[in-house]
């Protein structure tokens, strides 16, 4: 007696995968592709090749110094977990006041004292970073005050209107409903 063999029909959904996979593993290597414009753009502006920052302010007198301040990103404030909204600034001092300046703070409304002079900028000379705290309730015609305190003991503030340092933050306060 002889025995019947037979052999199962592959599945539809089998055929399908053998048919489409060569596609699907295309496609699964071109899609990190279309995000790798925006890695470099960001690789060149953590390394400074394309400047500070997206947005540059120029440069602030500071006294007899002054500094180059621009946002990290041109968009609205991020929320930091506990500490509430915070907002990146990048600066960078003139060569001829590197030697001569001992520490650079942000804030947001003027100080009463270097004591709560605000956030402190690190990093080189060259190129300092601070991570700004924004109040949800900020008044749109609040300014953000540089403080610089020199080796010599001396200290010396400027102000820049917060619509000039970061229209994106100002839009953002609007949106919040920060007051008038």
């Amino acid at each position: 007696m002889s025995k019947a063999t037979t052999t199962a029909q592959p599945s539809r959904l089998s055929r399908l995968w053998h048919k489409w996979r060569l596609h699907l593993s295309i496609l699964l290597l071109l899609i990190p592709l279309g995000f790798m414009p925006k890695y470099f753009a960001d690789a060149a502006l953590f390394r400074g090749d394309s400047g500070l920052g997206e947005r540059e302010v120029g440069d602030i007198q500071v006294g007899p110094w002054s500094l180059r301040l621009a946002e990290l990103r041109n968009e609205a404030p991020l929320l930091s977990g506990p500490a509430g909204y915070m907002k990146s600034f990048n600066a960078a001092l003139c060569e001829s006041c590197i030697n001569q300046v001992k520490a650079t703070y942000l804030r947001i409304g003027k100080p009463r004292s270097l004591r709560a002079a605000g956030v402190i900028f690190f990093g080189t000379p060259y190129r300092m970073g601070a991570l700004l705290p924004v109040p949800e309730k900020t008044k749109a015609d609040a300014e953000i005050w540089i403080t610089m305190e020199g080796w010599d003991g001396s200290m010396h503030q400027a102000a820049v209107p917060l619509a000039k340092a970061s229209p994106a933050t100002l839009a953002w306060l609007n949106r919040q409903g920060g007051k008038p």
